[in-house]
């Protein structure tokens, strides 16, 4: 990219790499299906919509890599700091357009694998002898093919069945798994759901479990399914607590549902077997019963304590009974304080909201009590995503590339067994330029924020915030000593596909992890760090850098989507209306020079949804807001901010080219520093 120049006066930000602008760009070029049979390409940006066809690699919805050229020595890539990671999706959903991964079936003596290293048969696997036997890829250990899998090869060496065999043709599958993949070798149980419900004065009174009771009525005709025509086989569990808990019988032959107590909350254990996991079809009755009765049975509570520790106790002790797998779903609104297993203490002053670093969704709203948790199980779904980390332990070829194979042996909503297969080949260089023309910036900040994050538990923040920053300035000093032409040491180079690595890392380096306001708190911080564990290269992109959209009336009357703005003060207009989306919220901004007539077109006493009105401004806005809220996988509530508004000090927390109001520097400043410090490293 060409140098930023930078002299005594301030840096102008237009002179500066846009992230907008690289967002456009790349949507500009992209005009044709991404096909993934071409080793080593990088796919387009999170930010472009993108047809995938699947040609032998696995689409970028299910993997992601910073680098799609690897060093090919441990030494190399030492040099460059470049981190070699992926960042892996196995169960993304995709686009209605694109085809969901095939199940094969390889009989009674399971998925055919190299008898070596165990990886799985793949588009990677070289047979020789006629079609005999087949190297492996991976590890070069040659195995025999079986005779029921044998298949004559074509004049160049391949089967002549390869087309046909999703294993042998496409990127991303799924075998079915025999029971030797399966606990104790038996085949699963279907899954069951655990409802969880705090009973106590708080919860009631709020008037939150007769919202759960109601919704879960609804819920329950919408539980997982294989086949959309048949009824879902996941049974379904009740029980409520306070300081005590209750278990419910809603065994389908009961005319009422039964209730038994536990007490002793120190020997936790489940008082009954039959009738406590059930059907939900078969148990309609009684389930719906049990729902119209839980908030009039505690409407005259006087509880105010409650438990946690021995509900989750519970949970896990039912599905063990029921010798199953499954999900809990604990819906708790205040601090455990009961004498009990897990009983917390309140360890800040100002109004306190719990959040659990469980391996699950955890509903939050900052600011508001109750506030309503849900607590699953460490299952995989669909929105998880896991980033792994490569390293060398052997030179890579240049020929060969670097092929790399993910397997995740999962119980599916029906109980059935199987392997979700993921192969990606990337090239791999020994010349650092080859390394810095084909990296992906969003997942390297993918990377940096969850090895970052997780540093912050072992380490003082400030520390963890240096090791970042000194890392992005190795990134780019070993770029500017290696791979750009010589220039004068005032101008700052950057590789094309790095340019924004600078003030993505500044987002990070902002975030409430990392340099927390005086507003943040503990369990704040707590459950930040548990989302972006788990998010995936989109989800941590919007997170850092909101998506900042300029409500202009023309563009919407044509239909467009109008183009984002930076996240910055200086990109708004005092007369105009903005909508930013960070993944876990959505703002609407109003400027205060906005005559209303925009207002009034979308008629704004509204809370956190726009009412429905009929006209054409009004329902565009709806349809932009509803296609960014189907685009997350937690509901975005919408928050009504006037400049000026006290309200707007949140907002102005997420633009973030910005100087923050926690001291975090702005991007120009940012820049500015990190090119002092890649100066410091050259000389």
């Amino acid at each position: 990219m060409p140098p930023v120049q930078k002299s005594r006066h301030r840096i102008d930000p237009d002179a500066i790499p846009s992230p907008i602008q690289v967002i456009e760009d790349d949507k500009a070029k992209t005009t044709e299906p991404f096909t993934t049979g071409v080793r080593g390409q990088a796919p387009p940006l999170v930010t472009t919509n993108f047809q995938v066809k699947d040609q032998g690699n696995a689409s970028p919805r299910f993997v992601r890599c910073t680098a799609y050229n690897m060093p090919c020595t441990a030494d190399m890539a030492k040099q460059s700091q470049v981190p070699l990671a992926a960042v892996i999706k196995p169960l993304a959903i995709l686009p209605p357009d694109e085809t969901p991964p095939y199940l094969v079936d390889h009989g009674e003596g399971g998925p055919i694998r190299c008898n070596r290293c165990k990886a799985y048969m793949c588009p990677y696997m070289q047979f020789i002898e006629g079609g005999r036997r087949f190297q492996c890829s991976f590890c070069s250990c040659v195995t025999e093919v079986p005779p029921h899998y044998f298949q004559h090869l074509d004049h160049t060496g391949r089967r002549v069945d390869c087309y046909d065999r999703p294993e042998l043709s496409l990127g991303s599958y799924e075998f079915l798994a025999t029971v030797d993949y399966c606990k104790n070798n038996k085949i699963p149980q279907p899954p069951a759901y655990i409802f969880l419900i705090d009973v106590s004065y708080n919860a009631v009174k709020s008037g939150l479990v007769s919202i759960i009771c109601q919704e879960l009525k609804s819920l329950l005709d919408h539980l997982p399914r294989e086949n959309p025509e048949m009824d879902s086989v996941i049974r379904v569990g009740f029980v409520t607590y306070n300081k005590v808990l209750h278990f419910y019988n809603v065994k389908s032959s009961l005319a009422q549902p039964q209730m038994l107590v536990v007490s002793d909350v120190s020997d936790m254990f489940v008082p009954l077997l039959d009738g406590f996991l059930v059907n939900v079809n078969d148990s309609r009755q009684v389930i719906e019963s049990l729902l119209d009765q839980i908030p009039e049975m505690f409407a005259d509570t006087r509880e105010t304590e409650t438990v946690f520790g021995p509900v989750i106790q519970a949970g896990l002790e039912a599905l063990k009974a029921a010798d199953c797998a499954g999900k809990l779903f604990v819906f708790h609104t205040s601090l455990p304080i009961a004498e009990a297993p897990g009983k917390l203490k309140n360890r800040e002053d100002k109004k306190l909201i719990v959040a659990f670093p469980a391996t699950g969704g955890v509903l939050q709203q900052p600011g508001e009590t109750p506030a309503l948790l849900g607590f699953f199980l460490a299952g995989l779904d669909c929105d998880k995503a896991i980033t792994v980390e490569f390293k060398h332990d052997d030179k890579l070829s240049e020929e060969t590339g670097a092929l790399m194979q993910c397997a995740v042996l999962y119980t599916s909503c029906s109980g059935q067994r199987r392997l979700r297969i993921h192969n990606m080949a990337v090239n791999c260089c020994s010349q650092l330029a080859d390394l810095y023309r084909n990296c992906e910036t969003d997942t390297i900040i993918n990377f940096l924020s969850k090895y970052a994050f997780r540093g912050v538990l072992n380490n003082p923040t400030k520390a963890v915030r240096d090791t970042l920053v000194n890392q992005c300035a190795q990134i780019l000093a070993c770029y500017r000593k290696n791979c750009a032409s010589p220039s004068s040491a005032g101008q700052l180079i950057l590789p094309e596909c790095m340019k924004l690595l600078p003030v993505y890392l500044n987002c990070v380096l902002k975030s409430d992890v990392l340099l927390p306001g005086a507003d943040v708190s503990l369990d704040d911080r707590a459950y930040l760090r548990q989302l972006i564990s788990c998010m995936d290269v989109a989800e941590t992109h919007v997170f850092f850098y909101p998506r900042l959209l300029p409500l202009v009336r023309v563009k919407l009357e044509s239909g467009a989507l109008p183009v984002a703005v930076r996240d910055s003060e200086e990109r708004l207009s005092k007369g105009g209306v903005y909508l930013l989306e960070t993944g876990l919220h959505l703002f609407l901004w109003v400027g205060a020079s906005e005559k209303g007539s925009f207002l009034s077109e979308c008629c704004f006493v509204f809370q956190t949804s726009l009412p429905v009105l009929e006209n054409p401004i009004s329902q565009r806005l709806r349809e932009i807001i509803d296609s960014f809220r189907a685009q997350r996988s937690r509901y975005m509530k919408l928050i009504l901010v006037k400049q000026e508004d006290r309200a707007e000090l949140m907002f102005k927390h997420f633009l973030v080219e910005d100087k923050s109001a926690s001291g975090g520097a702005s991007y120009v400043d940012f820049l500015c520093h990190m090119h002092k410090e890649i100066r410091q490293l050259l000389s």
